[in-house]
């Protein structure tokens, strides 16, 4: 059966830069761990001539096995066999590897390299599309669904991948739409190319679809590895804890990473890896939204979610596309008991009427809401600046944060200080002699008024204003502090998040 459509079509796929499906499995899990489920498995339509033809397994191999000694369950279809065409019986052995990966609370993996809806079965390949769509979603926040591209994904297929936590995609020889070139030139006269209209590329930049493009097969399912090392199997466990690794860099730089003048930019990536432990943190959706980074790091080992303003783009403003992606991370996190540490400089939201036209209000409650509904423990920094309602989004203490602390000279208050005196004293300003001057000592004013971590803390708002070079320690305090923290939320069904 590991022969798959016939050597001819394996060396064709290998030709391609492509593993077989069986050396994909091989590859990702523990030597000699595998067991497949359903390997005799056969369709049993008869339209159109496909009863002279019917491999075993029809086009999918299932089953489980051990990733670096933990349990895990696949799907990982062979292009090989009819285009790896999804059918009815097809779909149903994508289903039951679902349900027993729900049943047994470990992770499902799935690899994509399909031609789509085996037309010739009809509504029996859509109904293996609806089964498995409909596990998707029942195992949504119950165990981890990592989705791997390593081909053509198209039409309905593309959905599956889209409710899963994660999408990772092969660069040059996988991608995803829904409509294909040719039909939009059917429909639009619009011509373009394959990788142009969904190659690993546009989803990573531009559409945030893929979390991760690897170079080839190996190192994408290295990352997808990687990734698992991180996450508990479902959600009543927690991440596995390894041993402390002190940061490579000395955390007393953290003191002057950051610079005074709140209008320069730094690079975020510069605190996190003087926070975390030493080599650990995992970036996700690196290319999307760069002014706002997510990821998986370990904090004294302790597996933990990052979300942080980056003012080396777009200033680390909050716009449509940063605020959905940290919104995502933020409750997948919540969902698999994932602590968060959130790090904060953040002037607003981005203005403009393309902002706005696109639903910044919409996708800005999306952040809002992900973090005033999750209940893990919720650890906020502020860095140096924190403006308006971007300050309430990015988990504040209203938003129920249990920890925020702030380090010196940062800004805390409604706008900053510019913007607020010509609000404030607009007439003051313009009745002046030397009005730049003026204004100029009137922004003073404010900032020390206003604008200084001292009144939030005297308020309550923030738990304390700490040294940067302290804060690892402090964190790792609060963090073990609130380990095992547990919140009872009231009864419903679910909630309606501003999708």
């Amino acid at each position: 059966m590991r022969l798959g459509g016939g050597e001819k079509r394996l060396e064709a796929q290998r030709a391609k830069g492509k593993l077989t499906v069986w050396e994909r499995i091989d590859y990702f899990f523990d030597a000699d761990t595998f067991e497949e489920v359903g390997g005799f498995i056969q369709h049993r339509s008869t339209n159109f001539g496909l009863e002279k033809n019917r491999p075993p397994g029809d086009g999918v191999v299932t089953g489980f096995g051990l990733v670096n000694g933990r349990l895990v369950y696949i799907a990982a279809q062979d292009f090989t066999v009819s285009g790896g065409s999804l059918g009815e019986m097809h779909g149903r052995k994508i289903a039951k590897i679902m349900d027993m990966a729900i049943d047994n609370g470990a992770p499902m993996v799935t690899l994509n390299d399909s031609g789509g809806a085996r037309i010739q079965e009809g509504i029996g390949s859509l109904c293996g599309y609806g089964e498995i769509f409909f596990r998707n979603t029942k195992a949504s926040g119950v165990i981890p669904q990592i989705s791997v591209i390593m081909g053509p994904c198209a039409g309905g297929a593309v959905y599956s991948p889209g409710i899963t936590d994660f999408v990772a995609m092969v660069a040059d020889t996988s991608y995803m739409f829904i409509t294909g070139p040719e039909v939009i030139k059917t429909v639009t006269g619009e011509e373009v190319t394959k990788d142009t209209l969904g190659g690993g590329d546009v989803h990573l930049k531009r559409s945030g679809v893929a979390t991760y493009v690897g170079e080839d097969d190996e190192t994408t399912l290295a990352w997808v590895k990687l990734l698992l090392s991180y996450l508990p199997s479902n959600n009543e466990e927690a991440p596995d804890r390894f041993g402390a690794r002190e940061p490579r860099v000395d955390k007393a730089e953290l003191d002057h990473v950051v610079p005074s003048n709140p209008n320069k930019g730094y690079d975020v990536h510069e605190v996190i890896e003087r926070l975390v432990d030493a080599g650990t943190y995992f970036e996700l959706q690196d290319k999307f939204a760069p002014n706002i980074t997510i990821g998986f790091a370990r904090l004294d080992g302790i597996s933990i979610g990052v979300v942080g303003n980056n003012p080396r783009h777009l200033a680390g403003c909050l716009d449509v596309d940063a605020s959905a992606k940290a919104a995502r991370f933020v409750r997948f996190c919540d969902a698999f008991n994932i602590p968060l540490l959130t790090l904060v400089d953040v002037p607003g939201f981005l203005p403009g009427t393309d902002q706005e036209y696109n639903g910044i209000i919409r996708h800005g409650a999306k952040l809002l809401y992900a973090y005033a509904e999750a209940t893990v423990p919720k650890l906020t920094v502020v860095m140096r600046k924190s403006y308006g309602g971007a300050y309430i989004c990015m988990c504040s203490k209203h938003l129920g944060a249990d920890m925020v602390v702030a380090w010196p000279g940062s800004e805390i208050a409604v706008m900053g200080p510019k913007g607020a005196v010509n609000i404030i004293f607009r007439k003051e300003i313009m009745a002046a002699e030397d009005q730049d001057g003026r204004a100029k000592e009137l922004e003073c004013e404010y900032t020390d008024k206003f604008a200084n971590p001292q009144l939030a803390a005297s308020m309550g708002y923030i738990d304390n204003v700490i040294e940067p070079s302290e804060t690892r320690a402090v964190v790792i305090k609060y963090l073990k502090s609130h380990i095992n923290k547990r919140q009872i939320t009231p009864r419903r069904k679910h909630g309606n998040i501003p999708l």
